[in-house]
């Protein structure tokens, strides 16, 4: 089969890129709780950014073929594995093995979703990922009993179903964005709070309006100053989930009277944590909502476009340049 393989993490974003590679390699087959999936397609996430470079918390042996998610058509299994075979799925794994920018991956039955026959291919390809973190972080939020939410990256897929939910519960949400132009794509898609990070009085405004809705809970896929900007606007009694490091930075401005005097908290949000604290059968229950939900046309994943295993340093920066209009694919 063709992969994308990566023999070396470089920290610099081009010479990570330029180190990938399209090779030739056997698909391999599947153990006794395996099975082998024919990739329809698989994103780029952040996270697989960060993989490349050697900066995520998940280090592989290499070589290694990147890619956390993806889905596909299951075409063989192993002997404990009978029952998937012909089945349409959608994968996350994290573990210390080939990923999903390959034509062929081994993967085991636990990392699986076994999806309805309804659901559309492209956006199977995302669901493992954006979709439940965004259920997840919302949860925290509901058992908070919040009335309002604050969330940076909010240009971003996991921010764009956050919103969704939010509405379904009757909840606000206060949204941050880096670039001015998206203030506007956010307010014209519906989006009630939009605040430009870089506005003289951003600070000001953040403040005013969490104190306004009263939001208890807040989301940071960023770090650096503005999570500890974020923390600090927070009413007393509230939480800033950490879930991602897009910046690079570690926190900073932290106001610690927060924690001390105001009962303010700092958590961390990490998917996988998250569902191995789920039972097979809420997490059925979940993937099934989920599911009906995209299959109905309530949710979708935006995709800006497409790229091949042989294009892929090419597919991959433009990704990179303009992450706010959507996921990009990587079509074997």
């Amino acid at each position: 089969m063709k992969a994308i393989q990566i023999a070396t993490y470089n920290k610099n974003i081009i010479r990570a890129l330029l180190g990938l590679k399209t090779v030739e390699k056997s698909a391999g087959s599947p153990g006794d709780d395996e099975v082998l999936v024919k990739m329809h397609a698989a994103p780029c996430n952040p996270s697989d950014i960060a993989f490349i470079q050697g900066t995520y918390n998940i280090v592989k042996s290499l070589p290694a073929v990147p890619g956390f998610e993806g889905a596909g058509t299951v075409v063989e299994t192993g002997k404990n594995t009978g029952h998937l075979l012909g089945k349409k799925v959608s994968a996350f794994v994290q573990r210390d093995t080939d990923g999903t920018w390959a034509e062929f991956f081994v993967v085991h039955r636990d990392d699986l979703i076994v999806l309805k026959d309804e659901m559309d291919p492209d956006q199977a390809a995302c669901f493992t990922v954006n979709p439940f973190t965004a259920y997840g972080l919302m949860e925290i939020a509901l058992l908070r009993e919040s009335k309002a939410v604050v969330q940076n990256a909010a240009g971003g897929q996991v921010a764009a179903f956050v919103r969704l939910m939010a509405a379904e519960n009757g909840m606000e949400v206060i949204n941050i964005v880096r670039k001015k132009e998206s203030v506007d794509v956010l307010r014209q898609a519906g989006a009630r709070h939009v605040l430009y990070e870089n506005d003289e009085d951003f600070e000001q405004q953040l403040r005013g309006l969490c104190a306004e809705l009263q939001a208890t809970t807040a989301f940071d896929a960023v770090g650096g100053p503005l999570a500890g900007t974020i923390f600090n606007s927070l009413v007393p009694d509230a939480e800033l989930v950490i879930y991602g490091g897009l910046s690079g930075k570690p926190v900073e401005n932290l106001d610690v009277m927060g924690p001390i005097f105001q009962n303010k908290i700092i958590s961390g949000f990490n998917l996988i944590d998250w569902k191995n604290e789920l039972d097979a059968e809420d997490f059925e229950k979940i993937s099934g909502f989920l599911q009906d939900k995209f299959i109905g046309g309530t949710y979708k994943t935006k995709i800006q476009g497409s790229t091949t295993l042989d294009k892929i340093v090419k597919g991959l920066r433009g990704y990179i340049a303009n992450m706010s209009a959507g996921k990009i694919l990587i079509r074997p």
